[in-house]
């Protein structure tokens, strides 16, 4: 899919600076899908670290429209860059745990576990999530809290959880976005205080 033309996304662009509520919608519907194609092609990235990454680019700009400068190039360069930028960091992030999980997975033996240290990983992981319920009051989040923990990545998913799917794609995507981040942020703080409670 390719992009729109020069003066198409100087007109939308234009939109964007003076507040049309349509032109966020309208940026998403046409650059998006042309975004995650060439990273695609260009990145050896997934369908997921490409549609996310071009996602992160069309919320920058949209957040400061007033960076992009029209006389350095056209709004579809300026995306691809951030968006590139995005991207290298998810294929870092997933080459990194990568290596982490062939380390591990050299240096443990893989054995059947003993049930006691069944019994006692519950017991922990019990203590655990009444940690995580102190931190985080709201059931909504707690749904999205595990989730997270399980692994789920879809907004869809995300966003059934939040109680958003009736808002635009658009907009679950940037709700989703801030949820996940403000609760990672507070699972960060807790793991902090957990090692420092350990380490006491």
């Amino acid at each position: 899919m390719a992009f729109p033309a020069a003066a198409e996304e100087l007109a939308l662009h234009e939109r964007v600076l003076a507040s049309d509520p349509v032109a966020p919608v309208d940026v998403f519907q046409g650059l998006m899908d042309p975004l995650a194609e060439a990273l695609r092609r260009d990145l050896p990235c997934t369908e997921d670290e490409a549609h996310d990454s071009g996602v992160d680019a069309v919320l920058a700009y949209l957040e400061e429209p007033g960076r992009y400068d029209r006389n350095r190039g056209r709004l579809s360069t300026y995306l691809m860059d951030i968006a590139k930028k995005r991207a290298i960091d998810r294929l870092r992030s997933r080459s990194a745990a990568v290596r982490r999980d062939d380390t591990y997975a050299a240096a443990v033996e893989l054995r059947g576990p003993n049930p006691k240290d069944i019994m006692e990983a519950e017991v922990e992981a019990q203590e655990l999530w009444q940690r995580v319920e102190e931190a985080v009051p709201s059931e909504r989040d707690r749904r999205v809290v595990k989730l997270i923990l399980a692994g789920e990545r879809s907004t869809a998913a995300l966003a059934e959880a939040l109680d958003i799917s009736g808002l635009s794609p658009l907009e679950q995507r940037r709700e989703v976005k801030q949820h996940r981040d403000r609760l990672l942020k507070v699972l960060e703080r807790l793991g902090s205080r957990l090692g420092d409670d350990r380490n006491a």
